[in-house]
């Protein structure tokens, strides 16, 4: 029997080839294998969002999915939102809004904000909190993170004016 298999995907925007055990989640391929560290394990349950990424565009959680599932696809880790190290427009708004004290939840809530606001969505206060309700802060009461991305639309807006 085979217990692992040869995969290819492209990984923050770079060609990557693997061979994985076909067992292994997505998230444990991820930190162990790629060095994509900031995808964060939390419950690995799927509840509480550390460890979601971007999956073809769309926000997963990496720790229900295996790395096999990966094969042929465009992932997007934390690490992806700033390729060059620079804070990227949601980070920065985070950063000016207190929205984080640890930062263990950062990345998955980094992605599900960058996958709401993907394709110049401008969404109202509802859609950030109901979209943000998939993701769970020990820390914060909420309100900071909801004003940061509250803050990255209006910084948009302004932009774009």
């Amino acid at each position: 029997m085979t217990t692992s298999r040869d995969i290819s995907f492209h990984l923050n925007g770079v060609s990557t080839e693997r061979s994985v055990n076909v067992r292994k989640t997505l998230a444990d391929f991820l930190r162990e294998d790629c060095g994509a560290t900031g995808t964060h394990l939390g419950c690995e349950h799927g509840v509480c969002g550390a460890c979601t990424i971007l999956h073809n565009g769309e926000p997963v959680r990496s720790c229900l999915m295996l790395a096999v599932q990966a094969d042929g696809t465009e992932l997007t880790t934390i690490e992806g939102l700033s390729p060059q190290g620079e804070l990227g427009a949601i980070p920065r708004a985070m950063k000016s809004n207190y929205a984080f004290q640890c930062g263990f939840c950062t990345p998955g809530f980094l992605i599900s904000i960058a996958a709401l606001l993907q394709d110049g969505n401008r969404p109202d206060e509802r859609s950030i909190r109901e979209v943000l309700s998939g993701n769970i802060c020990r820390c914060t009461g909420y309100e900071s993170i909801v004003n940061g991305v509250i803050a990255v639309v209006a910084e948009t807006e302004a932009s774009e004016s």
